[in-house]
């Protein structure tokens, strides 16, 4: 089963597409909280199982996901600003993984960070850690929601409480590096 979490209205909408075209399962995680348009660059092209380098850099590679994936350039701009140069990967796809982006991220910052609004077990950040361990062991870290109850709420207000806001990826890729 193909899965995606978008990190934007425009990418949700090419998501959809890409859905209605695809023959198969496809499950399709979609966050509730507006969020800035990240994908309005006239070069954007979404392709499932392919991930997006939005930002370059050469100390740590951020890999996230959906909603995460704005806060994740927010953590870089933070971290750039200490001398940390993040690369950012929208991986809209999760399955099925962009492996060949992922190692080459891994072999050139040589520190993966994975940021994602779900649990660490089972997704994002299991996909990267599972890849690296069996083709290119490298450091790496899971920024997600830990093996808890999930809870209801106001959306802005469960990022911050479970650590996923940009301060708070900042200071957690900060301690890790």
């Amino acid at each position: 089963m193909v899965i995606v979490n978008p990190s934007d209205a425009i990418e949700a909408e090419a998501a959809v597409k890409a859905a209605y075209e695809y023959v198969g399962p496809m499950y399709l995680r979609f966050g509730r909280l507006a969020i800035p348009v990240i994908n309005d660059r006239p070069d954007y092209r979404f392709e499932l199982g392919k991930g997006i380098v939005l930002r370059e850099g050469k100390d740590v590679a951020i890999i996230a996901t959906g909603l995460e994936v704005n806060e994740s350039l927010i953590a870089a701009e933070k971290l750039a600003a200490d001398g940390i140069q993040a690369k950012v990967i929208n991986m809209h796809t999760i399955k099925p993984l962009d492996e060949e982006l992922v190692l080459a991220a891994a072999k050139e910052c040589g520190c993966v960070i994975t940021v994602e609004e779900h649990s660490i077990i089972g997704g994002l950040g299991s996909a990267v850690c599972e890849l690296l361990s069996e083709k290119l062991p490298t450091r790496a870290l899971r920024i997600g929601v830990n093996d808890v109850y999930g809870e209801s709420g106001p959306a802005v207000e469960l990022i911050k409480k479970y650590g996923l806001d940009g301060e708070s990826i900042y200071k957690k890729i900060k301690q890790f590096v």
